[in-house]
């Protein structure tokens, strides 16, 4: 079985097991923000977080105007609540005044904006506007390479070979998929290997079973 079969076979094995997720109801600002939310830390409290601030601030042009403390205070689940709360700010400004409040629908803009990288852009592109990305998280890049398809040392050139290797209409599921496949059977210590669904195409089981 080759790479790209073993990456169609993966998907398949995690669709039967896991449900795609929606996140925000696609509105790109929310799903930006939520991405800026969820750096380091986990997916409850980036859900209180976001839940917090929107259930105050309805919008792009709330949130700018809003009182930096009470930003501070409202997503403060999240963690790093200080360099986040400024960090959404100033990204809400920006896109009110170059973008006309609208979040860019390309990574190539989405990078332009302070602290937005490839795996916030990417999920943007994927969780909001439905275009096909690779986001690349811890979750990502370690199972990828545990299994086998990739050989990389950093989630950036993780994203390029698995662009390689995936068919493009599968892109939009991997991430959400391998994320809760990450968290709940192949985590980072003790994977649960005797409950895996993708073991057959998993070089770490195949070398240690």
């Amino acid at each position: 079985m080759n790479k790209e079969e073993r990456v169609i076979k993966l998907v398949e094995c995690l669709d039967n097991t896991f449900d795609i997720r929606i996140f925000q109801d696609r509105d790109p600002y929310r799903v930006l923000v939520r991405t800026i939310l969820s750096q380091r830390t986990r997916d409850e409290n980036t859900d209180q977080a976001t839940n917090n601030l929107f259930a105050k601030y309805k919008d792009i042009y709330e949130v700018a105007e809003a009182p930096i403390d009470d930003i501070k205070e409202l997503i403060r689940p999240a963690g790093f609540y200080n360099v986040k709360a400024a960090r959404i700010q100033e990204v809400s400004q920006i896109l009110i005044d170059q973008y006309g409040g609208v979040v860019p629908d390309t990574v190539e803009e989405m990078l332009k904006l302070p602290g937005v990288g490839r795996k916030t852009a990417n999920c943007v592109m994927v969780f909001a506007f439905e275009l096909p990305a690779i986001p690349v998280d811890t979750h990502v890049h370690r199972i990828s390479n545990r299994l086998g398809l990739v050989n990389t040392k950093d989630p950036e050139d993780t994203e390029d070979e698995l662009k390689k290797i995936a068919p493009k209409d599968l892109w939009i599921k991997l991430n959400d998929l391998m994320v809760q496949f990450g968290q709940n059977i192949c985590k980072p210590i003790s994977p649960q290997c005797d409950i895996c669904p993708c073991s057959e195409i998993c070089d770490y089981y195949n070398d240690n079973f």
